[in-house]
């Protein structure tokens, strides 16, 4: 269930300039990236915000992610997005509640792939973060899950984590008392996780607008 839509833009440096707003990371998630359970500047994407800052980033970073989000809910924003925040680089955190819910994966494949043509079209990079789940609908469920991850990211030619809790999940000290959902102390070990993965991509001219081939148009999941 829905606990509520949480958007938060942290502006790193200016965030306008004489050239216009300053270029800007969205970030599309579930309650993994909503910091579901704690302040919202404790989770790990405030975190990536003011490791940038820290480190003399002009990059602002936009939370649009939603507790309880599916990937075919995802897909019904993100055109919007797109349009408001016209990102540089988009990370796309999005699929654990189809495979928590036992939705169907060729759907699930095809609405992660819209998003990320959609982001590429509009001149953004993406990274993909992979998740794995418990093998409750079945071994062959749960590997295909996880292998829609990397065919998403292969066929788009995108960046990808193959699996966002990696040194969180079966840890209880990082994970909250519903079993599910990773603490406060996860938070920096998520970041952790995604920072060698999206590194490469904030030194690979992130500070100049790119071309957009054309505005991004509202899908149907």
């Amino acid at each position: 269930m829905r606990v509520g839509f949480v958007v938060v833009a942290l502006w790193l440096g200016l965030a306008t300039t004489a050239f216009g707003a300053a270029p800007a990371l969205l970030v599309m998630g579930d309650s993994l990236s909503a910091a579901y359970g704690m302040a919202v500047d404790q989770g790990w994407v405030a975190l990536l915000a003011r490791r940038l800052a820290d480190r003399g980033s002009s990059l602002r970073v936009v939370n649009a992610s939603v507790s309880g989000e599916t990937s075919a809910g995802g897909l019904t924003r993100f055109p919007a997005e797109l349009a408001r925040i016209r990102p540089q680089l988009v990370i796309l955190e999005l699929g654990a509640n189809d495979g928590l819910r036992g939705l169907p994966l060729t759907q699930m494949r095809a609405n992660l792939l819209e998003m990320t043509r959609l982001a590429q079209r509009s001149g953004a990079r993406v990274l993909l973060l992979g998740m794995r789940i418990p093998p409750n609908y079945g071994p062959v469920y749960a590997d295909d899950f996880h292998a829609s991850f990397a065919a998403v990211a292969k066929q788009t030619r995108s960046a990808l984590l193959p699996f966002f809790l990696e040194g969180v999940a079966l840890k209880p000290d990082l994970i909250q008392a519903d079993g599910l959902h990773p603490n406060a102390a996860a938070q920096a070990v998520l970041l952790d996780t995604v920072w060698p993965a999206l590194q490469p991509m904030l030194t690979s001219g992130t500070a100049s607008a790119p071309a957009r081939a054309r505005a991004p148009s509202a899908a149907t999941p």
